[in-house]
């Protein structure tokens, strides 16, 4: 018997939202919009952590990252020219800080990685998508990314004009598979091609650059050819215990802290600390962005409010009706209440519909990679359904209690 009731109660609701569609789409538009705020970004999060992570893996947990403090772009470029090659840094990293991490006690492998600006000049004409980064023999095997062609930099290499191309690079530059050999001309000198990168299947932990597009160079030479002022942006370093990393990550701190005085301006970051870094940062943006669905939801909730108040003066004589021939007042509160749930939860499943097209779309068009998990789905429509029943429940109660004399001298 109960569930017939509550059939026939769900069948008013939708027969209601449907004779009055512009205005129920309207009311609900504010959980829609909520909804799929919310149910984006905290997809978005999920996905980049996972990114992270996956980047984190691939390199291995006991990669340790020295950054300078503050690293800011000054102007724009493509492609990720403009966020290294146009770096103004505070606390920058220098050839001594590289010194001081090389003698620190545990590190088996480091390679600085500095950032140049300058035109390229390739057999095609000007390279305008690419950038040059100046690094050591080290590099591969700390970013674990292995050689398609020839061999990377040695340190036989050291003070040469040689470079290793990221796949992007030698494609565009040379429009051929295996360059070996070829030249291009960087600053007014020529540079011989030693090397090619299979390709780099994510951004490593370089401020979101694409290794694809980069041009390697030995690390003497780019500061030779910027007179020792092009920023080192990044220092990555692996212990020879993967045990000790934390331990090691320690003496690096203190050694790089005497250098500077005791002045900062680094960080020193293990693989785990650069997840935990990001992590703060997504969960502002997920507390912001929640916020704002929340004012929408309270907005939206005001607006079935209002429809339900007017649905209630609409259909007093209704109301008179049902209860001359029984219905209780708990019945028609439990009408009502359902007629407000159902527009404010059809108004959630169209905000997870309209965020997973979204981020279908996000996926197809940029390099983020959402991920939509149950959880946030079934928050999401709980949310919505919670709406629906707290602010349904001042004109349901105000439905129940309607005189039925009154309501039926009602003409409406």
């Amino acid at each position: 018997m109960k569930t017939a009731v509550i059939v026939s109660h769900v069948k008013a609701g939708l027969a209601s939202v449907r004779s009055t569609k512009l205005r129920s789409f309207w009311s609900m538009l504010g959980v829609v919009i909520g909804v799929s705020s919310v149910v984006t970004v905290v997809a978005i999060s999920t996905g980049i952590k996972q990114q992270i992570s996956g980047q984190i893996h691939h390199l291995g947990k006991d990669i340790i990252s020295v950054q300078p403090a503050q690293l800011q772009p000054s102007g724009s470029g493509n492609n990720g020219l403009g966020v290294i090659s146009g770096l103004s840094t505070s606390g920058s990293l220098t050839n001594k800080d590289v010194t001081t991490v090389n003698q620190v006690s545990g590190v088996s492998a480091s390679a600085p990685l500095s950032a140049l600006s300058g035109t390229i000049t390739g057999e095609n004409g000007r390279y305008n998508d690419g950038f040059v980064i100046g690094t050591t023999s080290d590099l591969p095997g700390l970013i674990n990314q292995s050689i398609a062609y020839g061999s990377f930099l040695s340190s036989d290499d050291n003070g040469t004009n040689t470079a290793v191309l990221g796949q992007h690079a030698s494609d565009a530059m040379f429009k051929e598979d295996v360059p070996l050999g070829r030249s291009f001309t960087f600053h007014g000198q020529q540079f011989i091609v030693r090397g090619i990168f299979n390709q780099f299947s994510s951004e490593q932990l370089t401020q979101g650059v694409d290794f694809n597009d980069a041009i390697f160079i030995p690390y003497d030479v780019a500061q030779n050819l910027s007179n020792k002022t092009a920023p080192t942006y990044q220092i990555l370093i692996r212990p020879g215990d993967s045990g000790q990393t934390d331990a090691v990550a320690k003496r690096v701190q203190s050694a790089l802290s005497r250098v500077h005085g005791g002045e900062g301006g680094f960080s020193v970051l293990s693989g785990n600390q650069n997840v935990e870094s990001s992590d703060s940062i997504l969960a502002l943006l997920t507390k912001l962005i929640a916020g704002v669905a929340a004012i929408s939801l309270l907005v939206s909730g005001i607006g079935i409010m209002n429809v339900m108040l007017v649905s209630v003066s609409e259909r007093k004589h209704e109301i008179g009706i049902r209860k001359a021939v029984g219905a209780t007042n708990r019945q028609i509160l439990t009408q009502f209440l359902t007629e407000a749930s159902i527009l404010s939860l059809w108004g959630g499943v169209i905000g997870i519909i309209a965020s997973v097209l979204i981020d279908i779309a996000l996926r197809l068009f940029t390099d983020l990679r959402p991920v939509i998990s149950w959880q946030i789905v079934v928050l999401a429509t709980a949310v919505s359904l919670l709406v629906g029943m707290i602010f349904g429940t001042v004109p349901a109660v105000k439905a129940a209690r309607k005189d039925p004399i009154e309501a039926l001298r009602s003409n409406e």
